[in-house]
């Protein structure tokens, strides 16, 4: 099937464009990385029962998102990119008012369920709002500035949200969030036309949902890099949602917390900006092997470490080895999901929300799994690493096949 051209010419300068996507993308960033600091302290306020009922915080989100991304998906193309901006930042916004007053730790978490669905509007529709006006190098150009700025926010929000604690309580933190929902909202409607003309939108049809859903489930070049992407993306989410326990808790770091949190996010895009210098010249199927390997053998040493010491390495060989192990996450980020979307051919925009939103299910019930043991040491973070970057590698050497053209449509 033969596709109109949608590419329109951008409404606004350049810096300013780039400037308002990036801030679009970045909500979701914000939203997860500003709430680390304050974990402890919503469990307490919200009465968690133990601190991996204050981790589903975190973990949770990425289930929400799962189910916005499903739906925002074809509703952007559908109905239009400034309606599924607007709506996702009015749902996010409700999502942040229920969080705001909650009395307890199961409305707390319906609200974050309710800000991840709403967030994956502006995620996805943004992304077709670029799509829509730049093509080509133009476009990697475009998207090359908007990561340069949605690499700085995992690694400052932290030290947001710890100043925000520090000057008030965690409940502004939501305000926060409330403000750049309202400011994102405004800007984009007063400043960013519609992308999509109503002539190029398409219906939704279940049963090209059916049919692309049953393409990817059953074709190993797809749900191949899908499933592996679910396992490192797992492991990694565990990590990350216990983050704060493992630091302030564990290691009693206070503060500092956001600063340790910024280095090691600074190894995943490091590794996101090197993967774009090397990928064209090497293959994403190439860097995404050596990078697994890399994975599995750190994932190897750092649980010797973790039993060599007992449970709780030092605090400068626990940061350390886990700069060096997300280096290679940073590398499989990107290229797995690359190797995913590669087969699709026209069924892209509708297999995207497919494999986002299945992968990360996989990763939140892995997360979830592995933060389940976290009490007192690293050990089950380090046996996580091991055993789902070890079936992450398994899978992609069992489905990987270089796919010469992509799959034709099914529509």
């Amino acid at each position: 099937m033969t596709q109109k051209s949608t590419h329109v010419k951008p409404a606004l300068g350049l810096p300013e464009f780039i400037a308002l996507m990036a801030l679009m993308t970045s909500l979701v960033a914000l939203s997860i990385d500003a709430m680390l600091p304050a974990l402890d302290a919503i469990g307490t306020a919200m009465g968690a029962r133990d601190i991996h009922e204050s981790h589903l915080i975190v973990s949770l989100f990425f289930g929400g998102m799962a189910i916005g991304q499903l739906f925002f998906g074809p509703y952007c193309d559908t109905r239009g990119r400034r309606e599924a901006i607007m709506l996702g930042l009015g749902i996010f916004a409700v999502g942040t008012v229920v969080c705001m007053l909650a009395n307890d730790m199961q409305t707390m978490l319906i609200g974050r369920v309710i800000q991840a669905f709403g967030v994956s509007g502006p995620r996805i529709a943004s992304t077709a709002v670029i799509r829509d006006q730049f093509a080509g190098e133009a476009m990697a150009r475009v998207m090359s500035f908007i990561m340069m700025v949605f690499i700085l926010v995992p690694m400052l929000a932290p030290m947001v949200g710890q100043w925000v604690l520090n000057i008030a309580s965690w409940l502004h933190i939501f305000t926060l969030f409330l403000l750049v929902a309202v400011f994102t909202g405004a800007w984009f409607w007063i400043r960013q036309p519609e992308t999509l003309p109503a002539s190029h939108r398409k219906p939704f049809s279940w049963a090209q949902f059916f049919r692309s859903s049953l393409f990817i489930v059953t074709h190993k070049p797809v749900i191949g890099p899908t499933l592996a992407m679910g396992c490192v993306f797992g492991g990694f989410l565990a990590y990350l949602s216990a983050s704060q326990t493992i630091f302030q808790g564990f290691y009693g770091v206070g503060e500092m917390f956001s600063y340790i949190f910024a280095t090691l996010a600074f190894s995943i895009g490091l590794a996101s900006f090197i993967n774009s210098k090397i990928v064209m010249r090497l293959g994403m199927y190439r860097v995404t092997q050596v990078a697994l390997i890399g994975s599995v053998v750190f994932a190897i040493i750092f649980l010797g470490i973790i039993e060599m010491f007992d449970g709780l390495p030092p605090l400068v060989i626990t940061i350390g080895s886990l700069f060096i192990g997300f280096f290679f996450v940073g590398l499989l980020f990107g290229n797995l999901n690359a190797m995913a979307m590669h087969p699709l051919g026209d069924m892209a925009g509708l297999g995207a929300a497919i494999i986002g939103s299945l992968s990360s299910i996989i990763a939140v019930l892995v997360a979830t799994t592995v933060d389940s043991y976290l009490t007192v040491d690293l050990f089950p973070i380090g046996a996580g690493f091991l055993v789902f970057f070890t079936l992450a590698f398994i899978i992609i050497r069992m489905s990987l096949q270089r796919p010469d053209k992509p799959a034709e449509s099914l529509s």
